[in-house]
This record gives C-alpha cells, sequence and structure tokens, in this order.
C-alpha cells in the first residue's frame, strides 16, 4: 500500500525535518529530559510560528489541516527527530475542544494552535488496563458546579500543562460506556496533585489526583454522561499520531544500523559482508515496510464507519508495537554492546519504540480489541 503526500504535506515535512535537524538536535533533547517540562520552549514556540502545531486541525477549528495525512506527517518527522514535547497531548486535548465547539473551546484552541497554551488529556487510570469505559474518578453536581475526585495514571506531560481535560463518571458503574463526562480542570484548582516524572525514554508523564476538585458548571464539555464516543474518538486520532511517531523512529534506527554494518569491520571487511547478518537486516526491512502499511491503512480507514476505522487503527498499533520491539531488539544486538550507550543516538529511539507501545494500548490490548470487533460486525 502506497500513501503519496500532498505537495503541501511534503513542504511541511521537509521544513519540519530541516528545522527539526538544524535547530532541535537530539543532544538538545538529552539535556532537557530529566527536568519540567522536559522539552525546550524555545523550540515549541518555534514550532507553533511554523504552523506545525495548526498543520494538526482543520480549518473550521482554526488551524489548516487536521486531515489523517497531515498528522501523520508532523508525528512522522517528530518521531524521525526524537522530539519530546506535549503535541500529542495538545491533538487530543485540542481535538476535544474541537469537537465541543464553543466560543469559550475554541479560544483555548486558538491558544493551542499558538503555542500559548498546553492542554492535557487525562484519562487513563491506574486500574483501567487500556479499556477507555473503565472510569472509576467520580463528578458529582455541587453547589459550585462540579466536584471531581479520582486519580489518572501517566498523563504525558501533565507537568507541564496549564489546564487537564478530566474525564469522571457523573454515573453509572466502572466499566459503563454512559455516563462519563469530560471537564476542562485548571492546574491551580485547589485539591488537584500534580507528580511528575521522567519515564524510561526521558518522556516526562505524571500522576493526577483529584481530592474534591471544585469546578464551575461551564468547566463540562459538551453532554453530561454522553463523552465515551467523543473519548473513543479523540483515542483513535492518538494512535494514528503514535503509529506515524513509530515510522519515523523506525527509519532511523534501520538507517544507522544499516551504516554501521557497512563500515564495523571484522575479521578485515565489513560486518554488513556477512550472509547471516544480511539476513537478519533484511527481515528488518520487510518488517518496517509492513509497519508503514499498517499506518497507511489506518490513515485511509480514519474517515470509514466506526468498525472499520477502529480495526484498522489497532491494527496499525499492534503492528507498530510489535515490529517496533523487534527492530528495537535486533538492532541493539546487531550494533554488539555500544546499542545501548547513551552516547549514541540509537539508544534513545530504542527506548522510545518500546515506550510507544505501552501509549494507548499495547500490542496484546490492541489484538484482543481488533479480534473482538471482527466478532462484533
Amino acid at each position: 500500500m502506497e500513501f503519496n503526500p500532498t505537495a503541501d504535506q511534503q513542504m511541511l515535512s521537509d521544513m519540519l525535518n530541516r528545522f527539526l535537524a538544524e535547530r532541535y538536535p537530539l543532544e538538545a533533547r538529552a539535556r532537557l529530559v530529566d527536568r519540567a517540562p522536559g522539552y525546550s520552549l524555545e523550540a515549541w514556540t518555534q514550532l507553533a510560528e511554523l504552523g506545525v502545531l495548526g498543520a494538526l486541525f482543520d480549518p473550521a477549528a482554526g488551524g489548516y489541516g487536521g486531515a489523517p495525512g497531515d498528522i501523520a506527517v508532523v508525528f512522522e518527522a517528530l518521531g524521525r527527530g526524537a522530539v519530546a514535547g506535549p503535541f500529542l497531548q495538545c491533538l487530543m486535548a485540542g481535538s476535544v475542544l474541537a469537537s465541543v465547539a464553543t466560543a469559550a473551546s475554541q479560544d483555548l484552541l486558538d491558544a493551542i494552535i499558538g503555542g500559548q497554551t498546553v492542554v492535557a488529556f487525562a484519562h487513563q487510570e491506574p486500574h483501567s488496563r487500556y479499556e477507555l469505559s473503565r472510569v472509576e474518578t467520580r463528578a458529582e453536581k455541587s453547589a459550585q458546579g462540579w466536584r471531581l475526585s479520582g486519580t489518572k495514571a501517566v498523563v504525558a506531560f501533565a507537568d507541564a500543562a496549564d489546564y487537564l481535560i478530566v474525564s469522571a463518571r457523573a454515573s453509572g458503574s466502572a466499566a459503563d460506556e454512559a455516563g462519563v463526562s469530560l471537564f476542562l480542570v485548571p492546574v491551580t484548582a485547589a485539591g488537584l496533585t500534580i507528580q511528575g516524572y521522567a519515564g524510561v525514554d526521558g518522556a516526562r508523564s505524571a500522576e493526577v489526583v483529584l481530592n474534591d476538585v471544585e469546578v464551575a458548571p461551564d468547566a463540562l464539555l459538551g453532554v453530561e454522561g454522553g463523552a465515551f464516543v467523543l473519548v473513543e474518538q479523540v483515542t483513535g486520532v492518538g494512535i494514528l499520531a503514535l503509529c506515524a511517531d513509530a515510522i519515523g523512529a523506525l527509519d532511523v534506527v534501520k538507517a544507522s544500523t544499516v551504516e554501521y554494518l557497512q563500515t564495523r569491520v571484522q575479521f578485515g571487511q565489513p560486518i554488513g559482508s556477512f550472509q547471516a547478518l544480511q539476513h537478519r537486516m533484511a527481515t528488518l526491512l520487510i518488517e518496517i515496510e509492513q509497519a508503514r502499511s499498517a499506518l497507511f491503512n489506518a490513515v485511509a480507514a480514519f474517515h470509514d464507519d466506526g468498525t472499520v476505522r477502529e480495526r484498522a487503527l489497532s491494527a496499525a498499533k499492534y503492528t507498530l508495537g510489535r515490529v517496533g520491539a523487534l527492530v528495537a531488539e535486533e538492532a541493539v544486538q546487531l550494533h554488539g554492546g555500544i546499542g545501548m550507550t547513551w552516547e549514541i543516538p540509537l539508544s534513545h529511539y530504542v527506548k522510545r519504540l518500546i515506550m510507544l507501545d505501552h501509549h494507548l494500548g499495547d500490542v496484546d490490548h490492541h489484538i484482543e480489541r481488533y479480534v473482538a470487533l471482527g466478532r462484533a460486525a
């Protein structure tokens, strides 16, 4: 399967790749990951000025792109540059705000696109196991509007955000699709605790605890108790972006491994001339192209009916997770002991590929989901 970007998408890709290579090399990222906010604020502002964030949203939402291909182009470049930053969070939170389509939500979305504010999407919980409907955080009506109580887990870049979009259950049991609502919560709200940390790949996440957090009535986004479909749609956008990110990282790992095999000399000749290593590398090249085809399939099916779209997304996420782990392991072995040293770029991309599998559902979750959706069709 082929995906041919439009002329505008190709120009965006070329511009973004060139900017990241010249202005935000891997060495700069490595210096920032261990402390909040975990990314370059200067680079974030520059990328916003270049229109990168605007490319993630359609014109009706204040952007100039928003098509699945636009999102894929941006995140593939971010993956190729191993860029840290709240791009995924702003895409998912911005998609919620665009769907709500109120004057207040549009103002906040404009601020996201302009790079003036960061909004994180806080949905996953400690016991959810990637099941989108499992929401134990509670929302109760109060004199001030709503009172939120619960815990959100592994919320990427929450400690760099100005607002959180929090899912909470206004009615029903923990696993019901009905009863889930979304709320906009400022990070300065009383009773809100955000504990940030750096992950294995350096990207920052946080545990978020809401202890009787009071928010105004207009903090409710959309219809009370009817947010599950929106959560599923926004998660689908995030999955597409993560798969494109993984493709960008895979391409870099492939290129660096091929270069190493061609330059590392053993027994008087490059180790890439050894047939056993050629066979292993050929397998990796085939697997990467299969993963790329899975991404293209998800892009093509993104606007199809629910089951077709969701199966294509789960198939892509499963494939990228499986191939990412395989390529990461093989690349390290083909590099020998140097493959895991902090000083060479490969180790950073390997960690990124492994961690991407655990965002928005791992390989086990998505193969089970793919099968279940097929049976229900």
